[in-house]
């Protein structure tokens, strides 16, 4: 609710409330006869009603700015499958898969992949233009958390200056993503924001010369890399048209219990019990901080972990715990 908006509000309630408390002790004092009258009697009760229902009201007001803010839908956003070898490289654009917070500008607002209403200052967006942009929220490489950090309160602030979009598609754009690669670069360069970036797109041309992209990357603290087919339209879901590599798979998972720690973490949380979304159940203790340990991730929390390939019944080989995915704003 924007602030001239919200003090309206609280001042029409505080006046209610304070009405009804004006007739509250204008009734409290009529004379004996007339406080037995039933209309008197109805208007009584009728005012202390009417006062505790503005008084909750009040409350509500008061707390309503604490809540995040969701976009009428989630957007429907293209999602990477992971990289397998023998694939044809030389069809794919290549780019760094940046560490940072997905965001969809719908050409007024930003949005998360989860439907959440960023809180970004106005001089953040101003100029972005109107065409819808798929891209990261970034600051620089090994980041995440201070970036997810800046992005999930609630209300505007300065952190927002350390923080670019940085558009990796567009997605009403129609054409190819050979076209697509080339609308972004000068979509960025016409706007000329400090705060809206592109992410450079290679080509290779053999699995020996992904790897040592891959390798560069890593070697200066990236995550990993995303490939693109060249002749790909937009479209929602998972794809092979868009995939994923890292030196390491991960995944997500939901927190649905703990096990106690023992030894030297005694009293405090020793693994996280966590379900994939296909049912698999197991623990994760590894990647735990002793901050962790003490305040671990909430029940029902979302969290990624990253695992060396799976077992013959499909659990996670040596799972470690990397962040909480959740978007609630702090």
């Amino acid at each position: 609710m924007p602030p001239f908006s919200y003090c309206l509000f609280f001042g029409y309630f505080l006046l209610v409330h304070r009405i009804c408390d004006g007739l509250g002790k204008i009734v409290t004092q009529l004379p004996p006869t007339l406080n037995n009258n039933v209309d008197v009697a109805y208007m009584c009760e009728s005012t202390m009603k009417l006062k505790h229902g503005s008084s909750i009201v009040l409350i509500l007001t008061l707390i309503m700015p604490c809540f995040p803010v969701f976009g009428k839908d989630k957007p429907d956003i293209m999602l990477a499958k992971i990289y397998e070898r023998g694939l044809d490289v030389t069809q794919y654009w290549v780019s760094e898969k940046l560490d940072g917070v997905r965001a969809r500008w719908d050409g007024t607002q930003l949005i998360s992949r989860g439907g959440l209403i960023f809180a970004t200052p106005d001089w953040f967006t101003q100029g972005f233009p109107p065409n819808p942009l798929d891209g990261e929220l970034w600051t620089e490489r090994s980041q995440y958390e201070n970036v997810s950090s800046i992005v999930r309160k609630h209300q505007p602030h300065e952190g927002w200056r350390s923080v670019r979009l940085m558009v990796f598609d567009l997605p009403a754009h129609g054409g190819m993503f050979d076209e697509r690669v080339q609308a972004m670069k000068q979509i960025v360069l016409q706007t000329k924001s400090p705060y809206l970036g592109v992410i450079e797109q290679w080509r290779v041309g053999n699995e020996d010369e992904l790897k040592q992209r891959l390798q560069s990357v890593v070697d200066r603290g990236g995550e990993g890399l995303m490939l693109h087919r060249n002749t790909a339209r937009y479209a929602s879901g998972r794809s092979h048209d868009l995939l994923k590599l890292k030196p390491f798979s991960d995944a997500e998972a939901t927190v649905i219990g703990y096990r106690p720690g023992k030894g030297k973490y005694l009293g405090h949380v020793g693994s996280l019990k966590v379900q994939t979304d296909d049912g698999r159940q197991f623990f994760i203790g590894t990647g735990l901080s002793d901050e962790e340990r003490r305040h671990p991730p909430p029940l029902n929390s979302r969290i990624t972990f990253r695992f060396q390939g799976r077992t013959k019944n499909g659990i996670p080989r040596f799972p470690v715990f990397l962040h909480i995915r959740d978007e609630k704003p702090q």
